[in-house]
């Protein structure tokens, strides 16, 4: 097990199938648990700084995927109360045919969180940030990598022989 944690918080129960994939990935792919929460930035933000006080009193690394999509006030929140790093991994909307992921990119200065839309990539990303310190985890995303990349010679195997 990861001697770190991802944090999963997200916006609202809507986003509660896209924190449970990205939980999969995580666990699955890596080894690295993760605690889902829902906090609103909007609607709850006094009961979600008060998480953050919490998670961040706790000396355990970690890293904190967001979700939330139209104005994703939430990765900015989380990022300007948390020193460790803070993934958004909004959820695409085909009702505002992705232009509500421009408040996951344009930040104010002094918040950064990093945008990474795919949840497998999220959880990814959040692997990497906790192999820095952890041995086992950077073995799991080397073999991940590994994998990755027999994927696609196996592939250019089978077109060359496609091609005879």
């Amino acid at each position: 097990m990861a001697r770190g944690y991802a944090v999963i918080l997200m916006g609202s129960e809507a986003d509660l199938e896209r924190g449970r994939l990205i939980q999969r990935f995580l666990a699955e792919g890596f080894g690295v648990p993760a605690r889902l929460r829902i906090a609103s930035a909007h609607k709850t933000p006094g009961e979600l700084l008060r998480l953050l006080a919490d998670l961040e009193a706790d000396p355990t690394p970690k890293v904190y995927i967001t979700i939330a999509g139209r104005s994703n006030a939430l990765s900015g929140l989380v990022d300007a109360q948390v020193t460790a790093p803070v993934i958004a991994s909004p959820p695409y909307a085909e009702a505002f045919a992705g232009v509500d992921l421009f408040s996951s990119l344009r930040m104010p200065s002094g918040v950064a969180p990093l945008v990474v839309l795919e949840p497998e990539g999220a959880a990814l990303a959040a692997a990497k940030v906790l192999a820095l310190a952890d041995d086992g985890v950077k073995e799991r995303v080397r073999a991940y990598q590994a994998a990755a990349q027999e994927r696609v010679r196996a592939a250019d195997r089978a077109l060359e022989e496609e091609a005879g």
